[in-house]
């Protein structure tokens, strides 16, 4: 359990909330007094203290991971126009996490609809999905839960179910979520050897999720099943996932951590710092091609040139098994997050900027990707299929 050490308490503001009639924005009247936890020397499971995104009386309520790590701050949402804002925003991200938070999402858009039929409610439900896709088209397991949400939507007899169902299906897949990483972890976990060194980027830990994490949650199996291990994580930038987040999350769960920038990555490979290296998805492709955070194809290229094993953990729901990497359109992120830090300009004016938000790794450069249904291998083809298939 949880050691607190200080009890200082700060502000959790809730977020905003739409006037019905006027459709106007409001500030949610409501907000919360907690205690911040900081983490002692007794060992925590981040996964029974750390829920990313969660529906609470009807609304939504997520980690600002935008406030990370100076506050721990939750949001409060009751109108699916700010959850698509905080999507969009990073105010939660992560594939699984945004997977979830679009069906609650869409949850939300049921409650206010003020269809009184199936015909109606299904429609502005439609429209409500339209604007939460598109807030990040390149992570699979948005679209994912908007349709799993709507196939539930759909199947109703009358605006009642509908609005019963949905909720009950998108707080479902909230449990099932976590489920999922824990089983992954499980299973990425007999990969990993005593007093390994592992590198991660980005961050797929407990704040890319419901709780747990994919690439994270596969450490925290590790080091459940009784081996002492350390991590590297990149700080990854622009956004800096890693040494907000990543180091965060791991501090905070009593993991042995040291942040480093991306630019030494291949000092730490080279001079024989880093055992294995493990990150998570936002999509993943039949043939095996993963995109995932910006900077991932680079740190796959050099541990391949230093013979490192380069690991993927994502569950079923990041796969993608129609698409081919012609199809794939990657986002690009707006420029002011390379030409600024904190808030302090660090580039000239009017500088052009390429900020992608992805890359593909090819799967040549992949040595495993972990699911919940198992490890996928090369040839990536046929091992996904199996995969899929044994899951059914």
């Amino acid at each position: 359990m949880l050691k607190t050490l200080s009890r200082i308490p700060f502000l959790v503001t809730g977020g905003w909330q739409r006037d019905d009639d006027q459709g106007n924005a409001a500030a949610c009247c409501e907000s919360y007094i907690i205690s911040k936890i900081v983490t002692g020397g007794m060992e925590t499971k981040v996964h029974s203290s750390l829920r990313t995104v969660e529906w609470k009386d009807n609304a939504v309520v997520m980690i600002d991971q935008t406030k990370l790590p100076n506050e721990l701050v939750y949001v409060r949402y009751t109108d699916f126009h700010d959850v698509a804002d905080a999507i969009r925003n990073l105010v939660v991200r992560g594939a699984p996490a945004i997977g979830v938070s679009g069906a609650f999402g869409l949850a939300l858009a049921a409650l206010q609809s003020k269809a009184a039929e199936k015909e109606g409610l299904v429609s502005d439900m439609e429209e409500a999905r339209k604007i939460l896709f598109e807030t990040r088209p390149t992570a699979v397991n948005l679209a994912w839960g908007l349709e799993r949400i709507m196939k539930v939507a759909r199947s109703c007899g009358d605006a009642a179910a509908i609005r019963s169902e949905v909720v009950r299906e998108a707080k479902k897949m909230a449990e099932e979520d976590i489920e999922i990483n824990m089983r992954m972890g499980r299973h990425g976990s007999q990969l990993f050897g005593d007093n390994d060194t592992i590198m991660t980027h980005c961050n797929a830990g407990a704040l890319a999720t419901v709780a747990y994490g994919t690439a994270l949650g596969v450490i925290r199996a590790t080091r459940e099943s009784g081996k002492k291990i350390k991590v590297i994580a990149t700080e990854t930038r622009p956004v800096m996932q890693g040494s907000r987040l990543t180091a965060f999350e791991l501090k905070h769960d009593g993991i042995d951590v040291s942040l480093i920038p991306d630019t030494a990555v291949g000092y730490a490979m080279a001079n024989g710092l880093v055992s294995k290296v493990i990150v998570g998805a936002d999509r993943v492709l039949r043939t095996g091609h993963v995109y995932n955070k910006i900077g991932t194809y680079q740190v796959a290229t050099m541990a391949r040139q230093h013979g490192i094993p380069f690991y993927v953990a994502a569950p079923l729901s990041t796969f993608d098994l129609k698409s081919s990497p012609k199809d794939v359109v990657i986002e690009q992120r707006k420029g002011t997050e390379v030409t600024g830090v904190a808030g302090r300009k660090t580039a000239p004016d009017d500088i052009n900027v390429i900020n992608p938000a992805f890359d593909m790794t090819p799967p040549e450069l992949i040595t495993g990707i972990i699911t919940e249904a198992g490890v996928a291998k090369p040839p990536f083809e046929e091992s996904i299929k199996k995969l899929f298939d044994s899951n059914r």
